[in-house]
């Protein structure tokens, strides 16, 4: 009997994130071997161990530019797929350069290196915001068209449009790509923190009130293991939303408060005071030229109901589906050992 054919080399770019390093670590439990693809001069948060402190490549391109041909081909040399989980997700400011090309630019590159190596496969990480999203009853899924231009957020059009590019290279050049798209990530090791930001507002006291809106919540290390099944399993050319539990805005905070150990907001935000505030924020931000703690774009979103279903990913990737109890059971533990708690 022969023995199985050996993995090949996975290409992570991103691989210093929240998610990335998430991937990382299921491709090594998994065997494959692994290239990290980190911006030059990107250094791991102190809270977690560099990246070079770990069995696998590590290299330092930026694809925010045009990539050279031969550094191209350093880059990609002897891996046989991609795994792109680079961005930025920032919001505030609601239009900004920076992200259109972390997140378009980016993904351009990245295809251009896919091309290069001749992959056999590419996984892009998207985010759930390119679909319409529905209500609990009726979840946004695959089928249904963007709704998030109405927010004006460059880093939802910027997502979406680097979705399109990818689909097209689906289309016209035959590239072997399956798509994912997490929904709110939280767990253990959100360094900078991100998603996991919304927790430590909450335990300092800082979110007196709560938006009438929701949103999909789902653990990151589901969403890494689904992200690795995809290097084998789903359809290329198909699109994979990775979630698990859709909760107002009211329901989070009381599950997360309780964990935490600490009060719930009281108050319901309208809708009209969440706009009025969100306005004010955009004039205070042009009238001294610093960023306001929201802006208009973001109260809109919050305002909204963002549910989905990942039914299709829970049956053609096996994402698995922890509870999201756990998953900030998990997040807060993590911010107490390594600090961020006091």
């Amino acid at each position: 009997m022969l023995p199985p054919p050996p993995l090949p080399r996975v290409l992570v770019t991103g691989a210093n994130g929240f998610l990335g390093r998430h991937l990382v670590a299921e491709l090594l439990r998994r065997g494959y071997p692994v290239r990290a693809l980190v911006r030059p001069g990107s250094a791991a948060p102190a809270a977690l161990p560099p990246l070079q402190s770990l069995p696998i490549e590590v290299c330092e391109v930026d694809l925010t530019r045009v990539v050279r041909k031969g550094e191209m081909a350093d880059t990609i040399g002897g891996c046989g797929a991609i795994i792109h989980t680079a961005a930025l997700a920032q919001v505030n400011p609601a239009r900004s350069r920076a992200v259109r090309a972390a997140n378009l630019g980016g993904t351009e590159q990245a295809l251009c290196l896919a091309h290069q190596g001749g992959v056999g496969r590419f996984v892009y990480v998207g985010t759930a915001n390119v679909f319409g999203f529905g209500s609990k009853q009726r979840p946004g899924d695959e089928t249904r068209p963007y709704a998030g231009r109405r927010y004006g957020l460059d880093y939802m059009d910027s997502k979406r449009a680097a979705t399109d590019r990818v689909l097209a290279a689906v289309a016209r050049a035959q590239l072997p790509a399956v798509l994912v798209h997490p929904t709110f990530m939280l767990g253990p090791g959100d360094a900078r923190p991100t998603s996991g930001a919304l927790l430590l507002e909450l335990l300092a006291g800082r979110l007196p009130g709560y938006p009438l809106g929701g949103k999909n919540y789902v653990q990151v290390r589901d969403v890494a293991v689904a992200t690795v099944n995809a290097l084998t399993m789903g359809r290329v050319g198909e699109s994979y939303i990775l979630g698990n539990e859709n909760l107002s805005y009211k329901e989070a905070f009381v599950l997360m408060a309780e964990i935490m150990g600490v009060g719930p907001p009281r108050w319901p935000v309208l809708p009209v005071l969440a706009n009025f505030y969100g306005a004010a924020c955009d004039l205070q931000a042009r009238l001294t030229g610093r960023l306001a703690q929201v802006n208009s774009a973001m109260t809109s979103v919050a305002n909204d109901g963002h549910y989905f279903t990942a039914q299709k990913a829970r049956t053609e990737l096996a994402l698995p589906q922890t509870s999201i109890q756990q998953a900030v059971a998990d997040a807060f533990a993590w911010f107490k050992t390594h600090g961020y708690v006091r």
